[in-house]
């Protein structure tokens, strides 16, 4: 069984990961992002995405209750229903889900993120949180009826409320739930990139104990990810590989080793 985390650019080639997923050979659990159509959705509603910085460094979207209608038009809406219509066509029977369906995802809320704005560190609350527990019976059966889950956020929180939540935290629980060793995560690059600015500078190999040291190198987003990614070892994943979403074939181009392999 692959986990398979599709990013939310704009040039991921959404066509192609779904013709990949009608010939692996093995069961697939899809984490799909929508971050571009969520900014797209909100530009035009007028209500554009913001995006906080905690004292520690990580980055993060402010989800208040006008934010989180938009992430549910984007992600369990427009972005899902147009994947799972993909994977339809190509015989592969996908069925997407948000977090709160059938509490597939159960979160807790998040007390509050500390900001430095003004030169003042403040505490900012919203409707975001942190995965805890994935419904392994529900996608066990799933997947034994022979469906591929398409999974997106919100989550739910303690008390059954929509929130949003990070993917990359998604995918954790989803590996400890089910006990994954393999992951893919496609991306809008080659690879981790040594040199951000610099598209050849794919790190073709990394170990796990080289990540702390990668995540101290990076900022924002991908400083986050890094965290992610060092917790799904922590967690038993044996194998993570960050490849290119861009390319014809994502899936396929990643498992044959194109990327970045962590082991």
């Amino acid at each position: 069984m692959y986990i398979v985390k599709v990013g939310g650019g704009a040039a991921v080639n959404l066509a192609g990961v779904a013709d990949d997923l009608a010939s692996v050979d093995a069961p697939c659990v899809v984490v799909l992002g929508a971050n571009a159509v969520r900014d797209d959705l909100a530009a035009r509603l007028g209500a554009s995405t913001r995006t906080l910085t905690s004292v520690s460094g990580y980055t993060s979207v402010f989800s208040d209750e006008t934010a989180l209608d938009v992430i549910m038009m984007a992600y369990s809406g427009l972005r899902s229903k147009r994947f799972v219509e993909l994977c339809q066509r190509r015989g592969v029977n996908a069925v997407g889900l948000s977090g709160i369906d059938g509490r597939l995802v159960q979160g807790e809320r998040n007390r509050g993120i500390r900001v430095r704005e003004g030169g003042k560190t403040l505490i900012r609350r919203d409707f975001s949180g942190k995965p805890r527990s994935a419904n392994a019976g529900l996608l066990r059966t799933l997947l034994d009826g022979g469906y591929t889950p398409v999974l997106t956020i919100p989550i739910t929180d303690e008390k059954g409320c929509a929130i949003n939540s990070e993917n990359d935290d998604i995918v954790n629980v989803l590996q400890a739930a089910l006990g994954v060793e393999r992951i893919v995560q496609l991306i809008e690059a080659p690879g981790f990139l040594d040199d951000p600015a610099d598209p050849g500078s794919v790190v073709a190999a990394m170990s796990k104990i080289e990540l702390e040291r990668r995540e101290a190198q990076v900022e924002g987003r991908m400083k986050r990810k890094m965290l992610a990614l060092r917790r799904l070892f922590e967690t038993g994943a044996a194998e993570v590989i960050i490849g290119d979403g861009r390319v014809e074939h994502p899936i396929r181009a990643a498992l044959s080793g194109a990327g970045t392999v962590i082991r």
